[in-house]
């Protein structure tokens, strides 16, 4: 497995200072966020820029762009913002390529009329599943013609809110296109810590050939999703780290959720868990 971070992690004022500083703290696999190019303007004008100067950089550092973080609520309540969202992830996926990835790092989002990333109890709702159905039928025919991943993330917030649920959506919409970003922290919902062991064995039964990426953050209570660096909570490492070597490809795992400053902690801690664990 590849140990990375996003991009984002590293505050500095222009793409080539990030690069250079991720490569400081041996970082090499970055999920990319626009956010890191300090440009202004559209989201068009943003991936215009990143498709002139992104891939000459990484490339020129030996670096891997993972994944390009590309989010918008599928499931908005609202049908003129939900439509919008669409079109937004169709402008992600096409830049996917010129900025050197295959993979699109998005989610399912939430009926919260607020707050994508707030649970809501129509987020169970047959009516919602349909819309994020719909919503899927839009977009996988536009990553299949790119040749482009479009990997949601699970979490307990979402319309995804499962392992179970995220492989039924995989199941139904029937396209090798969707795959999962696989983050064991948002996979807890309240009173489920002491089953830990069975619910991350579970997720990569039924979610591990689908794996797109993987996400690294902890736990820092019972019932909420992780705000924690890794390594530093309640997750059980050990376990996720075992189930991610044992995947039959070298996984991009991504730490967030944590500043530059706690960065090489978290690093050294799963570098050090995959090297007991390797099997490839």
């Amino acid at each position: 497995m590849h140990v990375g971070t996003m991009s984002g992690t590293f505050k500095r004022p222009s793409l080539e200072e990030a690069l250079d500083a991720a490569l400081a703290h041996d970082i090499r696999h970055l999920q990319f966020n626009l956010s890191t190019l300090n440009v202004s303007g559209t989201l068009q004008e943003k991936l215009n820029a990143a498709r002139t100067t992104v891939r000459a950089q990484i490339e020129k550092r030996g670096m891997t762009v993972a994944a390009l973080a590309g989010q918008a609520n599928m499931v908005d309540p609202d049908p003129v913002k939900r439509q919008e969202g669409i079109e937004r992830i169709k402008l992600f996926i096409s830049a996917c390529h010129d900025v050197g990835t295959s993979v699109l790092a998005t989610c399912t989002g939430s009926r919260h009329p607020e707050n994508m990333w707030r649970t809501h109890p129509d987020n169970d709702s047959a009516e919602t599943w349909a819309v994020l159905r719909d919503t899927l039928e839009q977009l996988l025919p536009h990553a299949e013609a790119h040749n482009v991943m479009l990997a949601f993330e699970p979490e307990i917030c979402q319309v995804a809110s499962s392992a179970a649920k995220s492989k039924r959506l995989i199941d139904e919409m029937g396209s090798p296109n969707l795959k999962v970003v696989l983050d064991a922290a948002n996979l807890f919902g309240e009173g489920e810590l002491p089953r830990m062991s069975e619910v991350l064995d579970e997720a990569f039964q039924l979610l591990g050939d689908h794996v797109a990426i993987a996400h690294a953050k902890d736990l820092d209570r019972d019932g909420d999703a992780g705000h924690l660096p890794a390594g530093s909570g309640k997750l059980d490492y050990e376990r996720y780290v075992s189930l991610l070597c044992a995947l039959p490809f070298d996984v991009s795992v991504i730490l967030h959720g944590l500043t530059e400053a706690q960065l090489d902690d978290s690093t050294e801690m799963l570098r050090r868990l995959a090297a007991s664990h390797a099997t490839h």
